[in-house]
């Protein structure tokens, strides 16, 4: 009888978010009566709702992003409009950046945070957060428009249906306006977005960043290595794990493990277990993988966009590890090809086969030293990060003209 009752943690999860949606969107019909009773009962000479609306919003889910929001906030700031900034993170950098024009407010992690944007009055809605109008997060009745920037040149890695219910999405490059057309070609009753190619502020700002930092030095004898996956039953760790941190402790080379911020929450098991059995490896946790990145000689990943960050902006050979990836959840099980991270990856990256483990060290150095990929990386920069160092000037034009 026990077992008939069980309900495994990935539908229970989903279950909970289904409720909380109901729930929230029962709060808003409440809030919307309310308001129209305020207004009936005051003889119609109540303040209508749109004089209090807010121009400009962006919303973050998380203090990760605000690489991809700081240069959009500094064009906001630079001209002197304003602009309301809400994060689901109490620590989010924004409050010690010293705007005057950008206001950030906390508004509550997880569904506290929800239910405040569900209530949302305002004219754009500017955010990274996938899955609108899908599960928690609902589109509310008194904005005008919701605007999607993407966090990487990746969006077919986007769970299904995650973008449908935006009003626009600002792409990286044209590969994106074609798989977004594509899909809602696909997908009957998919509503038609607008798309501009607007670049890539997360981008834009770190290259100058990158520009400042010391140039780490090459050590034949200890090379640094960081592994850095993406996260669920397709990544790197879930397949390989154990047995490839292992075969990299035993090169003798300095290691870094940099697991996705998802995995300390989804598969937090699994990475106690490893940080308890590999002490000897360094694990980080840090919010900008700038520095770190800058501190390795050569990185090992999956599917992971970070890929892009050390190629476009370090300018360093990369090794990928294949994985039975599932696109069945995600966007990208509507298009026959193979999904478009995974053509990436093999496009600028060099394959790191499972027979390899054996002889890592090897392999390793040898990779290291490959300059072969170089004019292929320089290609790929030029087609998935269009409008180079114009992103976030481009953005607030869109945003304010439209």
């Amino acid at each position: 009888m026990q077992r008939l009752l069980y309900i495994d943690p990935g539908t229970g999860s989903m279950l909970f978010s289904l409720c909380i949606g109901l729930v929230t969107t029962l709060i808003f019909a409440v809030r919307v009566i309310e308001l129209k009773l305020r207004f009936i009962l005051s003889g119609g000479k109540a303040q209508k709702l749109s004089s209090n609306k807010i121009p400009y919003l962006i919303f973050s889910d998380h203090k990760r992003y605000w690489n991809v929001f700081k240069p959009i906030c500094d064009e906001f700031e630079k001209r002197k409009i304003y602009l309301v900034y809400y994060t689901q993170s109490e620590d989010d950098p924004i409050f010690t950046a010293g705007y005057e024009y950008v206001n950030p407010t906390f508004i509550g992690e997880g569904n506290k945070g929800f239910v405040k944007m569900n209530m949302l009055n305002a004219g754009t809605v500017l955010s990274t957060t996938p899955g609108l109008d899908v599960l928690q997060w609902k589109r509310s009745k008194t904005v005008d428009r919701y605007i999607h920037i993407p966090h990487s040149c990746d969006i077919e890695g986007y769970r299904m249906f995650a973008l449908d219910f935006y009003d626009a999405v600002l792409c990286t490059g044209q590969h994106q306006v074609d798989f977004l057309n594509k899909i809602e070609e696909l997908r009957p009753g998919t509503k038609r977005k607008e798309k501009m190619i607007a670049g890539a502020t997360f981008f834009d700002g770190q290259l100058s960043h990158v520009s400042t930092l010391s140039r780490h030095d090459f050590n034949e004898e200890k090379p640094v290595v960081i592994l850095a996956p993406s996260w669920g039953k397709n990544s790197v760790l879930a397949r390989y794990g154990e047995r490839l941190i292992d075969s990299l402790v035993k090169t003798g080379f300095e290691i870094i493990v940099r697991p996705h911020p998802q995995s300390f929450m989804a598969e937090k098991e699994m990475i106690d277990s490893l940080m308890l059995k590999f002490p000897e490896v360094e694990w980080n946790r840090d919010n900008d993988n700038l520095a770190v990145l800058n501190r390795a000689d050569m990185l090992i990943t999956d599917f992971s966009g970070i890929m892009f960050d050390w190629s476009f902006l370090f300018d360093r050979p990369f090794m990928y590890t294949e994985t039975d990836f599932d696109p069945s959840v995600y966007d990208a099980a509507w298009v026959d090809d193979k999904p478009w991270m995974i053509r990436a990856s093999e496009e600028i990256g060099i394959k790191l086969d499972e027979k390899d483990f054996e002889n890592l060290g090897k392999v390793i150095l040898e990779a290291i030293k490959n300059r072969n990929l170089q004019d292929v990386r320089n290609r790929a920069k030029e087609t998935y990060w269009q409008n180079h160092g114009n992103a976030a000037e481009t953005i607030v034009d869109y945003m304010i003209k439209n």
